[in-house]
């Protein structure tokens, strides 16, 4: 059974990203770092202009969320939201994401 347990936490670490991200920590970043204001509640954004996250997996978000910090993607608002983030703010971002 342990053998089991750990077989099925390991494959959840593979899937999620990361062992220490946590979706509700991502929630409050998301709020307090300004993510809702243009990415709009839950991840769904008002305005055309603003991409929704919404339905978007957690290797996606941390992906370009780690791009935009290093400056391989270009942005100049998300080059600079970005730049503020550590990689614990981008693994729980991303899992609040990829949950949504």
């Amino acid at each position: 059974m342990r053998f089991i347990a750990a077989i099925v936490f390991s494959l959840t670490m593979v899937f999620s990203g990361s062992a220490y991200a946590d979706a509700a920590a991502g929630q409050s970043a998301y709020s307090a770092k300004g993510c809702i204001g243009c990415h709009g509640a839950g991840g769904k954004s008002t305005v055309p202009t603003f991409p929704t996250l919404k339905g978007r997996d957690a290797a996606f978000v941390r992906k370009n969320l780690t791009d935009f910090r290093s400056g391989a993607r270009k942005d100049p608002t998300m080059n600079a939201m970005a730049a503020g983030l550590s990689d614990d703010d981008i693994d729980n971002l991303a899992d609040y994401i990829g949950s949504l």
